[in-house]
């Protein structure tokens, strides 16, 4: 079978979703498949690479020569509409790799569907946020959960997100290329429960089959225990939170539950900053940046306790399936994808999202009770095998077999 990955990222870009996809074409690879990746150029980055038996192919798009709508982080996001230099390179790969199923994952999606008809391959979506119906993707309204879309609020959430300009575009482009993209889309993999209902998949009728994240079989032995900047961990065992450090992701409500708590161990936070991190930082908490995967897995085995504390309905974190597999116990947010993650007092605890003090309570109870908690993280390791790449790639095997024996 001939799979074509689209994603607007991909390593060596660090990012949940960049290595999700490498995952997933590394491990269909594995299993006799031939998987190219078309993904978004940048100058740094050779045009065309072979990545562990995957084809990578850097396109560049007319939107990167925009500043309107290019990101100014400088991470070469895909235009969120059909790009026209974005669509003839997607053809000329698409006449090159001659792919079965076109697997798309963010806004690259849209300069494929032009082509859609003229490639004859089935289009599967993975859902991984709530791009569907939200300019945001985060399905976020301010600061609570958006009730959901309706244009004039959604073109002022996002102009306060991305600014005016950018808003208005990415606003503008998400409802005008909705029809499209339903019209085209042969099935969505929507990667938590929370994310059909987010995306309201059901109502519109779309095709879909849940499809969660996953992390590879061996991923425990996938450390870096001599990077470097691990030098930074403390000594003794810490709690860890692996993620942006943002309001979205909680790290405003972790930090005022920690400030809170007394003779508790380090607390550690792995992660990009943004203009939303807090200057201050309570004492004994120690920021390493953008670390790479295998010292991210070094830091998970040395750790006591992980802490997911999103506020926003985060789909489906595979850092919560890092910290499984590595034997910790997890305090999370009861939002999102993650009660479907952690098992409430099995596997973990789970806490109302934006409560510091809920979040110290249980943070404070698995450290005075550290029986609890290593009972709590070898059933995480039992359950993790649910989540594992030889469970999940074997259902998306039998999806992608019985698209291509279904009719046009």
């Amino acid at each position: 079978m001939r799979v074509l990955m689209l994603t607007d990222l991909y390593p060596p870009f660090i990012g949940g979703l960049e290595q999700h996809v490498r995952n997933l074409s590394h491990g269909l690879v594995e299993r006799g498949h031939q998987v190219s990746v078309g993904t978004m150029s940048h100058e740094d980055l050779p045009r065309q690479e072979l990545d562990g038996g995957v084809q990578v192919h850097r396109i560049r798009g007319t939107a990167q020569r925009m500043a309107e709508i290019t990101n100014p982080s400088g991470r070469p996001y895909a235009a969120p509409l059909p790009d026209p230099g974005a669509v003839v390179a997607l053809r000329r790969l698409i006449d090159r790799e001659r792919p079965d199923i076109v697997h798309a994952h963010n806004w690259l999606l849209h300069s494929f569907l032009p082509l859609k008809r003229w490639s004859r391959a089935k289009l599967v979506v993975s859902l991984h946020d709530y791009g569907v119906i939200c300019a945001k993707r985060s399905l976020m309204y301010g600061d609570d959960i958006c009730s959901g879309p309706a244009f004039a609020k959604c073109l002022r959430c996002a102009a306060s997100h991305y600014g005016i300009g950018r808003g208005l575009i990415i606003t503008l482009a998400n409802w005008a290329t909705q029809p499209a993209q339903w019209s085209s889309v042969d099935l969505y993999l929507p990667v938590s429960n929370a994310v059909v209902e987010g995306n309201e998949l059901q109502e519109r009728a779309l095709p879909f089959r849940v499809l969660p994240n996953f992390v590879p079989n061996d991923i425990v032995s996938r450390v870096d225990p001599g990077y470097p900047a691990l030098a930074a961990l403390p000594t003794e065992p810490y709690l860890l939170f692996v993620g942006a450090l943002s309001r979205h992701k909680g790290i405003d409500v972790l930090l005022r539950a920690y400030e809170g708590l007394r003779g508790v161990p380090p607390l550690v936070l792995i992660g990009t900053a943004s203009r939303e991190t807090p200057e201050r930082l309570p004492k004994n908490t120690v920021v390493i940046p953008n670390l790479p995967h295998g010292a991210v897995m070094a830091a998970w085995q040395r750790s006591t306790l992980a802490v997911v504390p999103s506020v926003f309905p985060d789909p489906c974190p595979t850092v919560a399936m890092e910290a499984m597999a590595s034997g910790v116990p997890i305090v999370a947010s009861r939002v999102g994808g993650l009660p479907d993650l952690v098992l409430d007092g099995v596997t973990g605890l789970l806490v109302a999202p934006g409560s510091p003090e809920e979040l110290g309570d249980a943070i404070e109870r698995l450290v005075r009770e550290p029986a609890t908690a290593v009972r709590m993280g070898a059933a995480g390791k039992q359950h993790v095998s649910n989540f594992l790449a030889s469970n999940v790639l074997d259902r998306l095997e039998r999806i992608y077999a019985g698209l291509l024996a279904s009719p046009s």
